[in-house]
C-alpha cells in the first residue's frame, strides 16, 4: 500500500509539473529526420518525452546490469556447488587410495576427473592409483596432462620423474629432472636424484658437476660433510676412468692428491700403485702398497704386494717386508695370515704352518684359515690333520649335516627354526642351494646287465 500511495503522489506531482511547464512554454518544436521528413510536437511534450526516455534508458541499463549480475551469480553458485561436489568425490577417492582399495579409488577419482579435467590434484591422485596398479604408462599419460595444465608444477615433475625411473626409462627421468632444475635451480632433492642416476650410469663428470652445485646450495650441518665425502668419491671415480683410458700420468697426479684425503685414502693408494704398475714402475708400486698397508692395515695392500713381487719374480723382497713388519708388530694377525699364505704359495710349508697356527691359536676361526692349514698339512703328508682342517673348513660334522640357510637374508643356521634369527622371516630356513636341487633333473641311466656290472 505504501508503494502504491508513493507512486500516486509522484504521479500527481509529475502532472502538476507538466501543467505548469506547459503553461509557461507555449509553442511547438519541429524535429527533422530527413530533408523532406519532420515531426512537430508541443515543446513541453518533447522535453518531457526526452526526460522520460533518459530515465527509461538509464533504468534499462541498470536493470540489464542487475540481470547480468544475477545470472553471473547464479552461474558462479552452480560452479561452486559443482566444485564442492567434485572436491567431495576427490576426497573420497583419496581416502580409498590411502586405505588400499584401488578399484574404488580409481572409480571415484575418474568420476571426479570427468567432472573437472583442469584439476591437477585429481590427475596426480589418479596417477598414483595407476602406478600402484602396475600401469606405469597410464600414470605417465596422466602426469603429462597435469604438466600441460601446470608446466612449472614441481610436484608434477617430481612424480613424473619418479614414475619414469621406476619404469626403467632413465633417459626420460633424467630429462624430467633437468626440466625441474631449470625451473628451480637450487632444488637439492632434484639435484641429488639426477646425480644418483648419473652415478648409476657412471657419468662421473656430470655427477661431479651436480655434486658441486649440491654442496653450494647446502645450508650446512652433517649433510654437507657427507656431500663433501661423496665429492671425493666422484673425483676418485673420474681419476680411475682416466687410468682405464690410458691417461696414466694424469691419473697418478689425481690419486696422489686424493690419497691425502681420509675418506678415499685406501682406494686412492691402491689405484695409485696400480697406475705405477701399469706404467711399468714395479718398485714404485711396491713402495705405495707397503706404505698403504703400514698406514691403513688393509688386506688389499698385502694382496697387491704379493702380485707385485711375484710379477717381479722377487719373493725375497716380500719375505723381507713381512719379517720386518712382524718384528715391529708381532700381534698383527692379518699380516701373519697373508705371510702364511704367501709362504705356502712358495712352498715354505713349515713357516706357513707356524704363521697360520699363530692366527688359529688366537681364537680366529673361519673357513679360509682352515683351508690354508689343510693344504699345508697335506703338503707335509700329515693326512689326518689335513682331513680335520678340511672338515672344519667345510663345517662337516659326524652326522654329515647339510645345515640350513635363510632364503630371505642368506644367514646360515645349524638347526632348523620356524623363524630366521637374523631377519625374522617366517618359514624361510631351507637346505642350501634348495632351488638348484629342486630345479635339477637326473639324467636317465641305462640299465647295466648284472655280468657287466661285476666286470
Amino acid at each position: 500500500m505504501i508503494v502504491i500511495a508513493l507512486f500516486m503522489f509522484v504521479f500527481v506531482l509529475f502532472a502538476l509539473f507538466f501543467l505548469y511547464f506547459s503553461g509557461i512554454n507555449p509553442g511547438d518544436m519541429t524535429v527533422f529526420l530527413a530533408a523532406d521528413q519532420s515531426f512537430t510536437f508541443p515543446t513541453p511534450i518533447f522535453l518531457i518525452a526526452a526526460v522520460l526516455f533518459g530515465l527509461l534508458l538509464g533504468n534499462g541499463v541498470h536493470i540489464l546490469s542487475l540481470l547480468g549480475r544475477s545470472a553471473s551469480s547464479w552461474r558462479g553458485s552452480r560452479r561452486m556447488k559443482r566444485s564442492e561436489e567434485t572436491l567431495n568425490i576427490y576426497r573420497k577417492g583419496v581416502g580409498r587410495l590411502l586405505s588400499g582399495d584401488l578399484k574404488k579409488a580409481h572409480t571415484l577419482l575418474q568420476k571426479a576427473l570427468d567432472r573437472d579435467r583442469k584439476r591437477v590434484d585429481i590427475h596426480l591422485a589418479l596417477a598414483n592409483v595407476a602406478e600402484q596398479e602396475g600401469n606405469s604408462q597410464q600414470a605417465i599419460d596422466l602426469l603429462l596432462k597435469a604438466g600441460d595444465l601446470e608446466p612449472k608444477s614441481i610436484e608434477v615433475l617430481f612424480k613424473l620423474a619418479a614414475v619414469y625411473r621406476a619404469a626403467g626409462r632413465l633417459d626420460d627421468a633424467i630429462e624430467t629432472y633437468r626440466s625441474l632444475i631449470s625451473i628451480d635451480g637450487e632444488n637439492r632433492k632434484a639435484l641429488r636424484a639426477l646425480r644418483d642416476m648419473q652415478i648409476e650410469r657412471q657419468e662421473w663428470d656430470d655427477a661431479l658437476s651436480l655434486q658441486k652445485r649440491i654442496i653450494k646450495a647446502a645450508s650446512g650441518g652433517s649433510k654437507v660433510a657427507a656431500e663433501k665425502e661423496l665429492l671425493l668419491e666422484l673425483r676418485y671415480e673420474i681419476a680411475l676412468a682416466e687410468l682405464n683410458k690410458g691417461a696414466i700420468d694424469q691419473a697418478i697426479s689425481a690419486f696422489e692428491e686424493l690419497s691425502r684425503e681420509e675418506k678415499v685414502a685406501t682406494p686412492a693408494r691402491v689405484s695409485l700403485g696400480d697406475a705405477h704398475l701399469q706404467k711399468g714402475d714395479i718398485g714404485k708400486a711396491a713402495e705405495v702398497f707397503q706404505a698403504g698397508y703400514i698406514a691403513k692395515k688393509r688386506s688389499i695392500f698385502l694382496a697387491r704386494l704379493e702380485d707385485c713381487y711375484m710379477q717381479a719374480e722377487d719373493p725375497s723382497g716380500l719375505l723381507s717386508f713381512y719379517r720386518k713388519q712382524l718384528l715391529e708388530n708381532g700381534d698383527d694377525l692379518l699380516l701373519r695370515l697373508y705371510f702364511g699364505r704367501f709362504c705356502l704359495r712358495i712352498e715354505m710349508v713349515d713357516e706357513a704352518i707356524e704363521q697360520l697356527h699363530a692366527v688359529e691359536s688366537s681364537g680366529v676361526d673361519f673357513p679360509q684359515l682352515h683351508l690354508l692349514l689343510a693344504e699345508a698339512n697335506r703338503r707335509r703328508q700329515q693326512i689326518d690333520e689335513a682331513i680335520k682342517e678340511y672338515r672344519l673348513a667345510l663345517k662337516i660334522d659326524s652326522h654329515l649335516s647339510l645345515g640350513f640357510v635363510c632364503e630371505e637374508c642368506g644367514t646360515d643356521s645349524n638347526t632348523w627354526k620356524s623363524r630366521c634369527g637374523n631377519c625374522g622371516a617366517f618359514d624361510s630356513l631351507v637346505v642350501p642351494e634348495r632351488q638348484q636341487i629342486q630345479q635339477g633333473r637326473p639324467q636317465l641311466q641305462k640299465a647295466i646287465p648284472h655280468g657287466l656290472r661285476e666286470a
